[in-house]
Formats: C-alpha cells, structure tokens, sequence
C-alpha cells in the first residue's frame, strides 16, 4: 500500500471543516482524547480513550485511527491494515460513541501522534490534535567510581514520566532486592564488595526489565593464596608453578618473595628443575591503589642426602676409657635413615653413635651412611685414634740367654701403646737406678733384667728376664753355636775335632818318646812356652794313674785344640 507524508497543518484543518448544512453548526462534531499526553513504557499495552460526537441525523459509515499518513488516493491510512500494527491493535470502541483502542507490546517506534477519524453518511470528521504517544525504556543509573565503606543511590531513569502510577522494582544479579527502595531509586549504605554486582530496574506489573549495570566496588585486596602444581610431592628436578590467587578491585599488582627477598612478579610464578636450594617460604604481595596484603606458603622440596659428614665429640686427643661421640650430619628431605660403619661393618643406626669407654680396639674408619626414598650417600671415613699409654710389655731375647764372660746378649724392649712409645728404661731387679735406656739394650752379667716403655700418657713395666754369663770352657762350644747358626755347623766342628784329635795323638807319642825325662809331659806344659788362655783352661787338669797316662794326654790336648778352635771361630 503506497502512502504519502503526513499532510500539512492547512491540509488537517480543511479536512476537519465539515460541509455546511442548513441547521448544523462544527460545534456538533468533536473527538476528545483522555488523556491527550501518554508516557508508556516499552512493551507495556497502552489504552487510548477517545469519545466522538456529531449532528443528530447523521449515521456512522466507518471509523479507524490513523497516524496522519495518507494513501494515494488522499485518504488517511488506517492502522488496523498496517502490518507493523495490525497483530497489536484492538478497536474498543462502538459506532456510536466510544472511539477507545488498545496497542499492545508497545515498542520506542510506537512514539507518536494518533488521530481518530470517522465517516457518516453525509461528511468525514479528522480529530486533530490527537493522542500522543511517548514510549520510554528504562536505564539504571550509578555513580561511576564507588570504593568500600561508601553510600550508594541508583535511580531507575525513563525518557518521561509515566502516566500510569509505576512501583519499582530492583534487581542484582537477577535477583529481587527488598530493602533500600524509595520510588525510583535505590539506596545502599555502606557498601562492602558483597554488593558488587549488576543492577537493574524494572515496574511492578510489567515484564519490561531494563538493561543491567555493573555496579564496580573498589576495594583493597583481601588475604592472597597460594597454589602449588603440582600438589603433591615436589621432588628435586620437578618443575614447579606457583599460583597467587587475589581478590581486589582493581586487580591488584602480584609481587613474589623468598623469605625477604624479591624474586619476581606477575600471577605465576615459575620454578624450572627445582632444587633443594629453592626450599623456602614463599609468599606473594597483592598491592592496588587501596592496599595490599601478603600471603605465606612452605615449598617442602624432596631430595636424596647430600652433604653427609662425620663430626666427633670430643674434638681433640681422644685417650681410651674416655666416652666418645659421633654425630653423622645429612642433609636429605625427608630425613634420612642413618647407618653407622667401621671399615665395612654395620655397627649402628641412629644420628648419633656412641662409644663409652673406648679402647684401642675401637680404633679406626667410621663412615655414616644417609639414606631416604630418594637416594642415599655415604661420609668421607673418619679415623679414630684411641690414644693409651704403654700396656703389654714384654722384653724379646736376641738369642739365647746364656752367654759366657766377655760376651753380651741383646734385649729388646716391645709395647702396644698410641703413640708408640719412644723413651724406654732398663733396670736389674733389686737396683733403683736404670741401668740403661733404648728400645734395645746389650747385657754384659747375670741377673734379672726388665724394661720400662713411656710415651706422654703413662708407662708400663714388662716382666723380669734371667740373663746366665758362664765362666769356662764351656764358651768354646756356647760361642760356636751362637755364631754358626745351626747344627749341622756344630757337627761340622765336631768331626773335625776327632780327626785333628787322633793326629795329635800321634804327634802326642812321638814328642813322649823322644824327650828326655826331664823334658816330660808337664815340660811339655810349660806355663813360659804356652798362651796364658791354654795355662788357665789345663790349670783344672789332675794328674792321673800311669795306666791311664796316655788318655789323659789326649784329653788336655782335646782341651787345648777346643780352646784353640774357639779363639779361631770366635
């Protein structure tokens, strides 16, 4: 349907001049709009009223509301065949009188004029000036900075007032709120960040609800947290995230801490193959223009022993029948189970070994082993020393203890002390004086010899040893054997005594035979003719019966060549 624009003012006011008719005056036509002005409110239904009268004698032919619009032809269009109404409009009135109408669902378009116009059997009224119709919306309006702790009104704003009596109602976050309502606005007072939310407006009764605005309490940030991913065990190598969570407005600035230390910024703060180094207390500063707070978290790191070392108690000489401590230091999470070794001997558990009364034979290597579910490691050994003074001593006999006059024996002084002792004393029991001093000492007489072993922490004596000094001819054979080393020496000299011993015996006869009486066998002897060593070894021979003459001969020659022999070896 083509239309034209709305006509002018001259063109209305010629269209509402009825024809003149003998006996009927304009004033017998009228249309009357109640009220004239009406503010509705979007998608709300608004009812026109509209009365009409006209001359007695006249029949209605039709009647319809209009915006002004014309058709081609001139004639006003009517509402009820426009598309954009024709679902929303409901004629109310009669052909009579009641000229009222309802339009539903009203939209922002549907602001405008309206007019009624009607048709008799003889003339056309237009009722100008019409209705107007002003359709609003509603808009919340909010202070546009609000911090915690302030007062706070919203008022639910339209384009124009409405003509039916509205009651508003409140909304936060969808939600209907009761209290803080006065007409069109809404009062909060004190506001705290629970308050935060989006607003909006609407009226009792009607479905129309208007946009939501986000009301913005600023605030300064509460308490921050912190996570840790992952939750579980951190096991040194992991790579860990660290994530403060803050709640503020505006969002607050995030600053990382060790301890006091700054260490980096943002919401995430990131570890990449964390170590034991990195165990520590955490926290996390939210700062914003209203405050700050800090958080506290532990970050527990798990790691295999490391650092594992042996300490002793007392530190210094340690002497035996003292009380000692070994302390084994670890650094492991979890702790480590301890194990204590002496060279490769289990001797122990526990961070602490202790010896009461040590001896010497606790001497030695100790090593602590530390070891949890990651790992273990061993200490570097550490040596215990276990000083005591001087204990089994003992003298040792360099050979044999008999010697003969003019010979020594060699005596050796042998003790187990720490340290190993370096002064030693020889004594001859029943003397008070020392009668030497050495590891070793060289006896020259008989007697009962012992020896004295010190070091700094104390001395011990050892048991007495005999030392026997011969006089005679036992020498001889004594030295020989003492000096030959083994017996198939002695037999050595033992045959070569026989065999020299039968030719002297004959050397013996010869020299008997040929001597004069007076030289006889004590001439043979004569002290003047022999060393005095052979006088002094025959000066025990006795004369023997004249039968045995000769062996007697060959025994003091026997003497004589043994003698000799031993000076020889000796």
């Amino acid at each position: 349907m083509s239309q034209r624009p709305a006509p002018s003012l001259l063109l209305l006011f010629l269209l509402m001049i009825p024809v003149c008719v003998s006996g009927v005056s304009s004033a017998d036509w009228d249309v009357s709009y109640s009220p004239s002005h009406i503010c509705a409110l979007k998608d709300s239904s608004v009812i026109m009223n509209c009365t009409y009268t006209y001359p007695t004698g006249h029949q209605i032919r039709r009647v319809f509301w209009t915006k002004g619009a014309v058709k081609e032809d001139g004639e006003f269009i009517d509402l009820s065949e426009d598309p954009e109404y024709i679902q929303r409009l409901q004629y109310l009135g009669d052909k009579q009188q009641n000229c009222t109408i309802r339009l539903s669902h009203v939209t922002l378009k549907d602001s405008h004029e309206y007019y009624f116009r009607f048709t008799t059997n003889k003339y056309k009224w237009f009722g100008y000036p019409g209705v107007t119709l002003t359709v609003t919306d509603l808009q919340v309006e909010s202070p546009e900075r609000v911090t915690e702790g302030d007062s706070v009104r919203l008022t639910c704003k339209s384009s124009c007032t409405l003509t039916d009596r509205a009651t508003f109602i409140w909304f936060r976050n969808s939600q209907p709120l009761t209290t803080g309502i006065i007409g069109n606005q809404l009062n909060l007072w004190t506001v705290s960040r629970e308050d935060t939310g989006r607003y909006s407006c609407g009226v009792y009764g009607q479905s129309y609800i208007s946009p939501a605005v986000q009301l913005n309490i600023r605030y300064r940030p509460e308490k921050p947290v912190i996570s840790i991913s992952p939750s579980g065990e951190i096991v040194s190598g992991d790579s860990v995230t660290l994530i403060c969570s803050s709640d503020s407005n505006p969002p607050a600035e995030i600053r990382w801490f060790k301890g006091g230390t700054f260490v980096g910024s943002g919401r995430i703060f990131n570890i990449s193959k964390i170590s034991s180094d990195d165990s520590g207390e955490y926290k996390c500063k939210s700062i914003n223009e209203h405050g700050e707070k800090y958080s506290a978290v532990t970050l527990n790191i798990m790691y295999h022993p490391k650092s594992v070392s042996v300490s002793i108690s007392p530190s210094g000489e340690i002497m035996s029948g003292d009380s000692v401590t070994l302390i084994c230091s670890s650094d492991s999470n979890p702790p480590a189970e301890i194990s204590w070794f002496k060279g490769g001997t289990f001797v122990g558990s526990g961070r602490i070994f202790n010896i009461s009364k040590i001896s010497s034979d606790d001497s030695g290597e100790y090593k602590c082993k530390s070891r949890n579910k990651h790992g273990e490691k061993y200490s570097d050994a550490v040596t215990l020393k276990v000083m005591y003074p001087p204990r089994n001593v003992s003298v040792l006999i360099n050979g044999s203890g008999e010697i003969v006059s003019g010979d020594s024996v060699t005596l050796i002084c042998s003790s187990d002390s720490n340290p190993p002792a370096l002064n030693f004393s020889w004594f001859k029991e029943n003397e008070s004086s020392a009668v030497g001093s050495g590891q070793s000492f060289s006896a020259l007489q008989s007697g009962r010899f012992y020896c004295q072993a010190h070091n700094q922490h104390g001395s011990q004596r050892s048991d007495a040893v005999t030392v026997t000094v011969h006089h005679g001819a036992g020498r001889n054979v004594i030295v020989i054997a003492a000096l030959s080393g083994g017996l198939f020496i002695i037999i050595i000299i033992i045959i070569f005594i026989i065999q020299k011993k039968r030719k002297n015996r004959r050397s013996i006869i010869h020299e008997y035979e040929n001597d004069s009486p007076r030289t006889g066998r004590y001439a043979a002897l004569d002290p003047k003719s022999r060393s005095s060593d052979v006088y002094n070894t025959l000066t025990t021979v006795h004369p023997r019966p004249a039968d045995h003459q000769s062996g007697s001969i060959e025994y003091e020659n026997l003497s004589v060549q043994s003698q000799h022999m031993g000076k020889i070896v000796g």
